[in-house]
């Protein structure tokens, strides 16, 4: 009985807001699993329970700075110039001076590897004539625009703010128009290192690389105390490539773990199947464990 009642805890998800659910048995509060040409779900569990999404913001962050080098607007050249409000930004930051200069493309790599916010809100502010409060409206339009329902920005860093939601099946849809919308770009989210300044940083997300056939190559980890551990990776294998996003671990292992058994069970999944491969074995082995 009880592992029939998880079952439908699982499928259907927990109320949304302020009652998010208290951990179960699952290695993370949510997840959600994509098939990224299509869009298609293929799994997950909890995927429309709000929670902080951390970092993860900076993927719209980056979103909107790959839409204006798209257009133009922009060039991976450009130098963009450390606010007053950028450079008070709480750590992680790369520790930039006010008025000090950077290069869009530095920018860039500083957000996917160190995931840096003191930058984040710069390259916002940057692109939004100065006005972080501008880019924010515009992060939130472009929400809008990608049908993510349940999430609302309030920053381009992710820094914890209890009005700052998402859900893990809003993430997935932004992390498909990364790969999909802006191909040109997406490799900078391979990055696993990143020289500056005679300091090399590493890329926080574990998974980037090949194992068993899978190349992770993408996208982006996350992490405050409200939210837990969270990543959004994307990988392939073969012709096919996979979304999965994982939210709420209680440490970065554990969510990488995860997220990895999700990728293995995606990409094994048989087509056609109505039902999740991935919550129906998950169940079974709560079954066999009760």
């Amino acid at each position: 009985m009880r592992s029939l009642v998880l079952f439908f805890l699982l499928v259907w998800g927990f109320s949304v807001g302020a009652d998010a659910p208290k951990r179960s048995d699952t290695p993370v509060r949510a997840a959600f699993v994509m098939d990224a040409r299509t869009g298609r779900y293929i799994g997950g569990y909890n995927e429309d329970v709000q929670t902080q999404p951390a970092s993860l913001t900076k993927m719209m962050t980056l979103l909107l700075t790959f839409k204006a080098l798209k257009s133009r607007k922009i060039k991976l050249s450009s130098k963009l110039r450390i606010s007053k409000n950028a450079a008070s930004q709480q750590p992680c930051k790369l520790g930039l001076k006010v008025g000090e200069k950077i290069t869009v493309r530095n920018a860039i790599l500083a957000l996917v590897t160190k995931s840096a916010n003191d930058v984040a809100v710069a390259l916002g502010e940057f692109l939004a004539g100065g006005n972080e409060n501008t880019f924010v409206y515009l992060m939130n339009k472009e929400a809008r625009k990608l049908n993510m329902k349940s999430t609302v920005f309030v920053n381009p860093s992710g820094w914890k703010n209890p009005k700052q939601l998402t859900t893990a099946r809003d993430m997935a849809k932004l992390a498909r128009a990364l790969v999909r919308n802006y191909s040109r770009y997406y490799h900078f989210f391979a990055t696993k290192k990143f020289s500056y300044k005679k300091a090399s940083i590493k890329n926080h997300n574990k998974l980037l690389g090949s194992r068993n056939g899978i190349v992770v190559d993408g996208i982006k980890t996350g992490y405050v105390a409200a939210s837990g551990y969270n990543l959004a990776a994307s990988a392939k294998k073969g012709k096919r490539r996979l979304i999965v996003v994982a939210l709420g671990g209680e440490t970065a292992k554990q969510r990488d773990i995860e997220v990895d058994r999700l990728l293995k069970k995606g990409f094994s999944r048989k087509r056609g199947r109505s039902m999740s491969e991935i919550i129906v074995l998950r169940n079974k082995k709560s079954s066999r464990k009760g």
